[in-house]
C-alpha cells in the first residue's frame, strides 16, 4: 500500500504567540523577534546583541502575514494573493509554499492539527 501523500496547501498556518508583529502606516509589517536561550543570552551578554531583531518584510510578505489567521488554509491565502497581484505572484504556489516552510522554519509560524500550539 502507497503512503498517503499530503497536501501542502491544506496545511491551516497561525501565527506564532512567541513573537508579536505590527502595521505600519505604509501597511508594511514588522515581526519583533525575541532571542531566546542561553546562547542567546551569552551573546547579548557579551557580543552586544539585541534582545529583540524587527524584521520588516516585503510588499507580499506584509500581506500575507495577516492574512495568516489560524483558518485560512494556505490555498486559500494563494487564492488572496492571486487576487491581489495577479501574475506577480507567479510561480504562485511554489513561492508560497516555500514562503511558509522559512516562517515555519523560523518560529513565525506553526501549523493547527499538524503540531503543539507554540507557548
Amino acid at each position: 500500500m502507497a503512503k498517503k501523500q499530503e497536501n501542502y496547501l491544506d496545511y491551516i498556518p497561525a501565527i506564532s504567540p512567541k513573537n508579536t508583529w505590527d502595521t505600519g502606516e505604509d501597511g508594511s509589517v514588522t515581526v519583533h523577534m525575541v532571542h531566546r536561550g542561553f546562547y542567546a543570552f551569552i551573546a547579548q551578554k557579551f557580543f552586544h546583541r539585541p534582545r529583540v531583531s524587527h524584521i520588516d518584510l516585503d510588499t507580499m510578505g506584509s500581506f500575507i502575514f495577516p492574512k495568516i489567521d489560524g483558518q485560512r488554509t494556505v490555498g486559500d491565502i494563494a487564492l488572496l494573493v492571486k487576487a491581489e497581484f495577479g501574475d506577480k505572484a507567479e510561480p504562485l504556489y511554489d513561492r508560497l509554499v516555500q514562503y511558509m516552510k522559512i516562517l515555519h522554519n523560523n518560529g513565525f509560524i506553526y501549523y493547527v492539527g499538524k503540531e503543539k500550539t507554540p507557548k
